[in-house]
């Protein structure tokens, strides 16, 4: 029997499981970790002791629980937090900490540097989108501008699948979807790296990441690594991706018109697609499906903001918690219930992070209206839940603009374990919501990509007789139609608030 092991690096936790021939789980096993924020608008992780070592003590849990021998383990696949930067040296030691995905936004005076230096030029050469926080090479800028001793230094700019890959095999790649959203403009669509238009603002060509397609075997697991890991050394290693697109293969986003909501730290959506609209509002890209396309969009604060109230609001909840009592979240997902659709008249916009689509906005601020004396913590809480709600309905009215339909809407991540707000966003968009059976997330399209490449599935279309829909949430048209005054709302909140936000 072969096996295949697959592990996710997320904001907060990281998972890893092992799959058979027939991709069912053997086991799974996960590690918390936390995120530094030492200063406003900076979010990074040691790559070293969280994103390596997370990885080697859970590819050893998982051999350790499932009996299997490291040899039956036949490839292996990784996907980590989307466009990180990480400088390493030729021995691929980190230099500094991990810049993260797009919650980290220290690169904003870079970025107003990149727009006035290319004038005109942006829109070539970031084909159509806004440069924005989840760019990396204003932050390799960012590195060369604050930290000349490090950019010096530098062997390699990676992102944080590159680094576990680098790792695991010695070999400095990036798949075709990072490369082409997170690194523009210094990739081609080849692949290639554009070495003259790398060195005019970032670095050279040579210090970024050989370009692959996702599912590609680059390499195998070498003795320091398997020595680290558990694993056989030879094992093969898939070049990996990020966090959501490997959700996304998860849920089962494999045609046009499927799309995915990731309900994690922050909120995610993938959509699987024919053709680009071209707007701005979203993010638009090569899917790492050869042949199609996909159309993205994030929220900065989903499960953050609701770790956040319940932190803030229900501290009562988490000691009792600590002390053996119900999970905390489950709680507030009960007592959300009870509240009323439209949160008994509260909006809220949940910027509490800055914010990604549609606003591309890292200066938003979180806001709540409505507040009177007769509210509650539940209100409070109930209207954030709504509020990631209504940032998922944005984004779906904006492809139903374009005439992009919605075939098939999966919700994953850690969010989908909250189904009273499963049901919220199946109200609020008016679309049939269903979860996977398998609900692991990321890592298990992680496992599922790693048999593709090592030739025990044959390729993407065939993974959709493995993903099987676990549980669907249908709209209740009595709410859908209270939630078009929350909706109406909340679209009108950011534009007129916009100008104070940025004030604060």
């Amino acid at each position: 029997m072969a096996y295949f092991m697959g592990i996710d690096i997320g904001t907060n936790e990281s998972k890893g499981v092992i799959i058979n021939e027939q991709a069912e789980v053997i086991c799974t096993a996960s590690v918390s970790h936390g995120v530094e924020n030492p200063q406003p608008h900076f979010f990074e992780h040691d790559a070293e002791k969280i994103w390596w070592g997370d990885t080697c003590r859970i590819s050893q849990e998982l051999l350790k629980k499932s009996g299997i021998k490291n040899s039956e383990v036949k490839a292996f696949g990784v996907s980590t937090l989307a466009a990180d930067v990480l400088p390493v040296d030729k021995e691929c030691k980190p230099l500094r900490k991990g810049i993260l995905y797009g919650i980290d936004s220290r690169a904003s005076e870079e970025i107003a540097w990149l727009e006035n230096y290319y004038g005109d030029r942006v829109e070539e050469l970031w084909h159509g989108e806004e440069l924005c926080s989840s760019d990396c090479m204003p932050k390799v800028l960012w590195i060369k501008n604050h930290e000349p001793e490090v950019y010096e230094k530098t062997y390699k700019f990676l992102t944080a699948s590159s680094y576990i890959t680098a790792k695991l095999t010695g070999k400095y790649v990036v798949d075709r979807y990072l490369a082409l959203s997170s690194f523009m403009p210094c990739y081609r669509q080849d692949l290639s790296v554009d070495d003259a238009l790398a060195r005019e603002c970032y670095c050279r060509g040579d210090q970024l990441a050989e370009g692959r397609e996702t599912v590609d075997v680059v390499g195998a697991v070498a003795k320091e690594a398997a020595e680290a890991t558990g694993l056989a050394e030879g094992t093969l290693v898939i070049t990996g991706t990020d966090d959501s697109g490997a959700e996304s293969i998860s849920a089962g986003v494999l045609q046009p018109g499927d799309l995915m909501v990731q309900l994690g730290s922050t909120c995610y959506l993938i959509y699987c697609s024919d053709r680009l609209p071209h707007d701005d509002r979203i993010w638009e890209g090569d899917s790492l499906i050869p042949g199609l396309y996909c159309i993205d969009g994030g929220t900065n604060a989903a499960g953050a903001l609701t770790k956040w109230m319940r932190d803030t609001l229900y501290p009562d909840l988490l000691e009792a918690e600590k002390n053996g009592g119900e999970n905390a979240f489950s709680v507030l997902a009960g007592r959300a219930a009870k509240v009323p659709a439209g949160a008994n008249g509260l909006v809220m916009l949940p910027y509490f992070a800055g914010e990604r689509t549609p606003i591309n906005d890292e200066n938003a601020k979180g806001l709540l209206l409505g507040l009177q004396l007769h509210h509650t913590r539940d209100d409070i809480y109930r209207a954030g839940l709504e509020g990631v709600a209504c940032s998922v309905a944005q984004h779906i009215a904006i492809l139903e603009e374009h005439g992009l339909p919605i075939r098939n809407f999966m919700c994953a991540g850690g969010g989908t374990k909250n189904e009273v707000w499963l049901q919220m966003i199946a109200d609020m968009t008016g679309h049939e919501v269903k979860i996977p059976k398998e609900s692991i997330g990321a890592c298990f399209g992680d496992a599922l990509m790693a048999a593709v490449g090592a030739g025990y599935i044959k390729g993407f279309p065939e993974l959709a007789e493995y993903i099987k829909v676990g549980k669907s949430y249908l709209p209740d048209p009595e709410k859908k139609a209270v939630y078009q005054k929350v909706q109406s709302l909340y679209d009108e909140l950011y534009q007129a608030n916009r100008e104070l936000m940025h004030k604060l």
